[in-house]
C-alpha cells in the first residue's frame, strides 16, 4: 500500500528533511515496508514553511527523492515513455532510465541506508541500523570564528547529527536551505520544484563524476568543450566513452557548432550522443561565458536530439564586473541553464570551493529527482555520505548569513566581496599582461572565475616550452593541450591563473614569461 502524493512535516524538528526510496526488487524488501508504514502511520500536517519531509507514490514507486514545497504536488520528473526524447515538454516526457549505464542500472538500494528514514521516526525503537553509540565519541562541541570576529557554535542535536552516519543525500538542515538557495537564485518555477532533488557531495567533483558513471561508459559518446576543464577529462577518460569536442569562442560553446555536429551525426547505430558537458560560466580554462541567448539555443538543439544537459557551474557565484567598471559594481548573475529547462533535461553542478573552502569539500547537484537518486545508490556503496562536520560547518555558516528564514544580507556581501577580490586580481594580471605579452600573445578578459586563456604567438605546441623553458625560469602554468579532448594535438594556448599570486608575482611571472618568448623567437 502507498499512501497519497503529499508534502506534510511531522513532529520532528522543523529542519529534518527525509527522503524515501523504494526498492526496486517487485516492491519487497525495506521500501515497501516504509510504504506499509507510512500508510497506517500518515504524518501530520502542520503550517510550517516550505521544504518539508515529502513522502510521494513516485517516490515509492521509482525509487526517487524529492524536494517539494509544502504547498506543491511532488509529481512530475520520474520515468515513463519517450525514449529520452523531448516528448510533450515536460519531465515526464523523458524515460531517464534509458540513459543509464548497464552498470548504473545494476544499482540497488541500501537496505541499511533506507532504514535512516523509520529511524528517525517518532517512537520507533531501532534494533536494526549499525550506528556506533554516541556516548562514545570524544568530541562535545566545535567554535567556529570568522575573520569577521563573529563566532557560531556546532553543539548540541547539531553536533551529534554531524558527528553520526547521516542521510546519503545530505543533512536535512542543509538540503532544505540549500534548496531555497536554489529556488531563489535560479527563480524556479513550482512544477521546477516539484520535479528536482538536490544531493549533497564532497566538492561537485563527486557529484560529476558519479553523474558521468551513471550515463556514460564505452558504448557511449559525450559532447564537450573544446577546451574543458581537464577534472572532467581526467574522469571520462577512464570511461572508454568517445569524446566529441565542440568549438568554443569568446563566448562560450558554439550552439551553431554543436548543432551542426548533431544534425550531421555519421557514426555508427547507438553512438550519438546523448550527453552534453559545459561549464557555461567562467569556463575552466578559457574564462568565458555563455549569455543567454545561447543557452536557449544550446536547450533548443539538446531538446530536439533528445540530449540531457551536465551543467557544471562552479565559478556562477564568481561573476565578474568588466574591466572598465568602477570597484564594487554589481553584476546580474542572469539565468542558468538549469533555470531556464522546462523539461527536466539539465542536472546542475554547484560548488562552496571557490567561495567558502576548497578543503570543506562540499558542493551539491540538482536536477531531475531520477537522476540525483541514482547518484545517491552510487553513495550508498562507495562513501555513505558527504562529511557531517563540512555539512554542519556550512550550513552554520550560511544560517549565521540569514539563508535559514533570513534577508540573506550577509551572504550577498561575502559574495560581492569575493567577486571584487577577484576582479582586483584579474584587473592586476591583465595590466601586467598588456605591459610584457604585447605582440607575443593574445587573450580575452575572463568574465568570471580565475583563470586566463593566453594564445602564444609564433607558437605552435605550448607543452615543451611551459614544461621546460617556462619551468627554468620558475613559471608554472599549465599547457593547453591538458584541457583538450584529443591531448595529442599540438595547440599554442596556456591557462594562466590569477587567483593566489599577489599583483607583484604575476607582473614578475609574465616579465619571466616574456624572456621565454623572446628568447624562443631568438
Amino acid at each position: 500500500p502507498r499512501p497519497r502524493s503529499r508534502a506534510a512535516t511531522t513532529s520532528l524538528r522543523p529542519q529534518t528533511m527525509l527522503g524515501i526510496s523504494a526498492s526496486r526488487n517487485g516492491g519487497r524488501g525495506v521500501g515497501s515496508i516504509v510504504g506499509a508504514f507510512l500508510a497506517a502511520h500518515p504524518p501530520v500536517t502542520s503550517a510550517a514553511p516550505a521544504a518539508c519531509v515529502v513522502w510521494s507514490a513516485r517516490a515509492l514507486s521509482t525509487s526517487t527523492l524529492t524536494l517539494a514545497s509544502s504547498s506543491s504536488n511532488s509529481g512530475g520528473g520520474g520515468g515513463g515513455g519517450g525514449g529520452g526524447g523531448s516528448g510533450g515538454g515536460g519531465a515526464g516526457a523523458i524515460d531517464y532510465s534509458s540513459y543509464f549505464t548497464k552498470k548504473s542500472r545494476r544499482r540497488e538500494p541500501s537496505a541499511i541506508r533506507e532504514l535512516a528514514p523509520l529511524m528517525a521516526l517518532p517512537g520507533m525503537i531501532s534494533l536494526g541500523g549499525g550506528n556506533p553509540n554516541p556516548a562514545t565519541f570524544p568530541f562535545k562541541s566545535m567554535r567556529v570564528t570568522l575573520k569577521t570576529g563573529a563566532e557560531f557554535d556546532v553543539s548540541g542535536e547539531s553536533i551529534e547529527q554531524a558527528l553520526q552516519y547521516s542521510p546519503t543525500p545530505g543533512v536535512g538542515s542543509l538540503g532544505r536551505v540549500l534548496l531555497e538557495l536554489q529556488t531563489r537564485e535560479h527563480q524556479l518555477s513550482e512544477a521546477q520544484r516539484a520535479r528536482s532533488a538536490i544531493c549533497v557531495t564532497g566538492g561537485s567533483q563527486e557529484a560529476l563524476s558519479k553523474a558521468f558513471e551513471m550515463l556514460l561508459d564505452e558504448e557511449s559518446s559525450v559532447l564537450v568543450e573544446s577546451p574543458t576543464y581537464s577534472g572532467a577529462l581526467a574522469a571520462l577518460v577512464p570511461l572508454g566513452c568517445r569524446l566529441v569536442g565542440v568549438p568554443t569562442d569568446a563566448h562560450g560553446l558554439d550552439p551553431e557548432a554543436l548543432a551542426a555536429t548533431l544534425d550531421g551525426w555519421h557514426g555508427a547505430p547507438g553512438t550519438k550522443p546523448r550527453i552534453l558537458y559545459t561549464v557555461p560560466t567562467g569556463s575552466n580554462p578559457t574564462g568565458c561565458s555563455m549569455d543567454v541567448s545561447r543557452k536557449r539555443r544550446v536547450l533548443e538543439v539538446c531538446r530536439r536530439h533528445g540530449v540531457l544537459i551536465l551543467e557544471d557551474d562552479p565559478y556562477w557565484f564568481l561573476q565578474l564586473r568588466d574591466r572598465a567598471s568602477l570597484p564594487g559594481t554589481t553584476v546580474d548573475r542572469g539565468q542558468s541553464l538549469f533555470s531556464m529547462d522546462e523539461e527536466g533535461r539539465v542536472l546542475r553542478f554547484d560548488s562552496f570551493s571557490k567561495i567558502l573552502s576548497a578543503g570543506i569539500r562540499v558542493g551539491f547537484a540538482t536536477g531531475p529527482a531520477p537522476l540525483v537518486e541514482q547518484i545517491n545508490l552510487h553513495s550508498q556503496a562507495s562513501n555513505l555520505h558527504t562529511s557531517g562536520l563540512s555539512q554542519a560547518v556550512v550550513y552554520n555558516l550560511l544560517a549565521h548569513w540569514g539563508l535559514d528564514g533570513g534577508d540573506g544580507a550577509a551572504w550577498h556581501a561575502h559574495l560581492q566581496s569575493v567577486c571584487e577580490f577577484y576582479a582586483t586580481q584579474r584587473d592586476a594580471f591583465l595590466a601586467s599582461a598588456d605591459r610584457h605579452l604585447a605582440g607575443l600573445a593574445e587573450w580575452r578578459e575572463p568574465t568570471a572565475g580565475m583563470f586566463v586563456w593566453l594564445r602564444l604567438l609564433g607558437v605552435r605546441d605550448s607543452s615543451p616550452l611551459i614544461k621546460r623553458d617556462a619551468l627554468e625560469k620558475k613559471v608554472l602554468m599549465v599547457p593547453g593541450a591538458s584541457f583538450m579532448a584529443d591531448k595529442t594535438a599540438p595547440t599554442s594556448f596556456v591557462r594562466a591563473s590569477y587567483s593566489t599570486a599577489t599583483p607583484e608575482q604575476i607582473d614578475q611571472a609574465l616579465q619571466r614569461l616574456r624572456q621565454v618568448l623572446v628568447e624562443m623567437k631568438e
